[in-house]
């Protein structure tokens, strides 16, 4: 009993929620750090280091499985020295492991990423969940213990494991070189790689052909630049039907708001239900730009709702956003979101056939006995072909949601995992300050404010940001991705008027990324170089679910010189853009928020609005509604007060552009042109605008 408490003791320390999901577990584990490092070499016994997250379900199948048998955790302690590490927590970790794993080991891919180490973190096997018995053909966990138990103790096979990792190394220390640095591709090149991404689209249900299907956010982001600065209407056209169909299938809460992390099937319909925070700060801000674009108002709606959603559910209520929500409830995936046809019959009476009809929902269930609901029509079609008066047929079905969302909320939650991770939290900054009303009542804006503040105050220490906040507690440094992120949240809050001190702080925290992550080649690597237990530091292009450090930086920097003009800005964006160039052309679809930053730079009319504004702020909220109302690809956008000494200090040439005639007065730049100032509204809606 007392070895139990032990164990049990080094995780309930920890204020992961994924961590202490594992503390009481029999398994012997360590959170990732020297204790665990040095009882490996003291007790010479490999590591067996598991990754996962506290919303993966996976991980809890294989915990309940097999970290919960006493029988097997009492194997894997007598074997080796455990480790558990929270993925969102430690990325630098997971992206090393999981990038060996992938390309040198077993093909492993996904979560959870079991890996064996040598004592110096070398790895030398690595699988995904693991069965706790041989099952299906599928090695288990057992099985692997006892041939890896009986390896490293064989002198002879353990030299011939530890030759073979030290190989593994080695090859992955040269596949970075020193001299790695290309050219920037031109924009001919861009736009051919922009027609692979063409080819491999869906144009039936929208994003990239097969499955399981992710709702890119950023992906969308793209194309409507492509779509503005290219003339191209194809992007514009896979715009409309990916945000249409995405918002029509089951991967959407219909009740709630925002979307689960992918769709197991090519159609949008049944989803994963998890919900991450880092996707719907994403296709919050991708639905946003979608209706900025089009001004369908179902864009605009679906917005609106993730943001609500998060607000209302995600919220810390100091301020910064929660990480994620679990797949389960009560024991079953899906539970909390999926519906019994006479559950809803019973809620909504009468009306509940066609609320019904409307969702898909049927007696014998769509998913596991209960149902999706998920659309397949839109709303005008289905109220037409059913003779029914749109806006009455608008309103019902809203009350209806309401009745079932109200009812929904009595059921136990799936489970909330509280951390607020700094660069999700800045992506989510990024997109509420984008999607800020300013004839509304500002709570996006303020939402937005709130967060950096609160990132500011409890995870920026010592001019050091770290990964994440949970109960009070941080977690380790933050990786070059939490700098990124929330200085691309910091520039987007001083473009909406939030005030000089966040492009201040951008600034500020670009010079903190140049000291601790800048590699010779002119890119960043993803840990800091005060950063130990990382055998390898390495740079990273390819965007996945979120987009690379790399990817936001250059678009942070590409923005900072149009506002500063400050060319350090633009020589570290285009340091980044070499040092990729080689892998963008090898696969140029993995790399598209890196295209999108190609297109920027070479995008020679890009848009600086400054806004000159008069002792009396005239014309500030017509302005401001301009801005929110009008799609305008690449631009920056300076607010100028005569007041403002700090911004002035930040940009001296502002002094040339303040309020003519004590009018407020707008200027509109292109790379260095400016056109004739402008202090009359209509003139301004014709300039800038129409």
């Amino acid at each position: 009993m007392e070895d139990n408490i032990r164990y049990t003791n080094r995780l309930i320390k920890e204020k992961s929620p994924y961590l202490l999901q594992h503390a009481h577990n029999p398994v012997d584990w360590y959170p990732w750090g020297d204790e665990a490092f040095e009882a490996s070499r003291n007790e010479n016994k490999p590591i067996f280091l598991s990754i996962g997250y506290s919303t993966c379900h996976w991980c809890h199948v294989m915990e309940k499985e097999s970290f919960e048998n006493p029988h097997i955790a009492s194997a894997m302690n007598e074997a080796f020295i455990n480790i558990k590490v929270d993925r969102e927590e430690l990325p630098g970790v997971d992206s090393l492991y999981m990038e060996f794993a992938q390309s040198m080991i077993s093909g492993a891919s996904g979560w959870p990423l079991n890996v064996m180490l040598t004592p110096e973190l070398h790895p030398f096997f690595a699988a995904t969940y693991l069965p706790p018995f041989r099952a299906h053909g599928m090695m288990g966990l057992s099985e692997l213990i006892e041939q890896m138990s009986e390896t490293w103790n064989n002198e002879e096979e353990r030299e011939q494991l530890e030759n073979q990792s030290n190989y593994i190394m080695q090859l992955y220390a040269k596949s970075f070189p020193e001299d790695s640095v290309g050219e920037i591709l031109y924009k001919e090149e861009a736009i051919e790689a922009a027609e692979i991404l063409f080819r491999m689209t869906d144009p039936v249900h929208g994003g990239i052909r097969g499955e399981p299907k992710f709702p890119l956010g950023y992906y969308i982001n793209f194309l409507l630049t492509f779509s503005a600065t290219k003339k191209d209407s194809r992007a514009l056209f896979i715009v409309e039907r990916t945000l249409e169909m995405m918002h029509r299938g089951g991967i959407y809460d219909h009740l709630g708001g925002g979307f689960s992390r992918y769709s197991i099937d090519e159609n949008w319909f049944l989803p994963h239900f998890e919900k991450m925070l880092y996707d719907n700060a994403l296709l919050a801000k991708a639905y946003f730009e979608g209706w900025q674009a089009t001004k369908k108002p179902l864009y605009k709606q679906v917005s609106t709702e993730i943001l609500n959603y998060l607000i209302r559910d995600m919220m810390h209520p100091g301020g910064g956003f929660y990480a994620a929500e679990d797949a389960d409830s009560e024991g079953h995936e899906g539970y909390f979101y999926t519906w019994p046809y006479n559950e809803v019959m019973q809620l909504l009476g009468d009306s509940g056939k066609i609320f019904c009809k409307y969702y898909g929902i049927n007696k014998d269930g769509n998913f596991e006995d209960r149902n999706i609901l998920h659309l397949s029509t839109s709303l005008d079609d289905f109220a037409e072909k059913n003779g029914l008066n749109f806006e009455e047929f608008t309103s019902l079905i809203t009350s209806l949601q309401r009745k079932l969302w109200a009812a929904r909320e009595k059921r136990v939650h799936p489970h909330k995992d509280t951390k607020i991770i700094a660069s999700w939290n800045g992506l989510l900054i990024d997109a509420l300050a984008t999607a800020a009303d300013p004839e509304d009542t500002q709570q996006y804006l303020q939402a937005a404010i709130n967060t950096a503040n609160f990132i500011k105050q409890n995870l920026f220490i010592n001019q050091r940001l770290k990964r994440s906040w949970c109960d009070g507690q941080v977690s380790l440094n933050g990786v070059f991705e939490d700098y990124a992120a929330i200085i691309k949240g910091s520039i987007t809050l001083f473009e909406a008027n939030a005030g000089t001190e966040w492009l201040q702080w951008a600034i500020d925290l670009c010079k903190i990324v140049d000291e601790l992550f800048k590699s010779p080649q002119g890119a960043y690597f993803q840990t800091s170089t005060e950063e130990k237990n990382i055998i390898l530091r390495r740079c990273h292009f390819s965007d996945g679910a979120e987009p690379s450090g790399n990817s936001l930086h250059c678009e942070n920097l590409l923005r900072l010189y149009d506002i500063t003009h400050d060319d350090l800005f633009l020589s570290n964006a285009e340091g980044i853009l070499k040092a990729s160039e080689e892998q963008i052309r090898s696969y140029p679809v993995g790399f598209i928020y890196a295209l999108m930053n190609i297109n920027r730079f070479h995008t020679i009319n890009r848009t600086t609005i400054v806004i000159a504004l008069n002792k009396t702020s005239s014309l500030k909220e017509e302005i401001a509604e301009l801005l929110y109302g009008h799609y305008i690809p690449h631009k920056s956008v300076i607010w100028r007060r005569e007041d403002d000494v700090a911004l002035l200090e930040l940009i001296p040439e502002l002094k040339l552009q303040g309020p003519i005639n004590g009018e407020t007065t707008l200027y509109i730049c292109h790379q260095g042109r400016c056109l004739k100032p402008l202090t009359n509204l209509t003139e301004m809606k014709a300039a800038a605008f129409e």
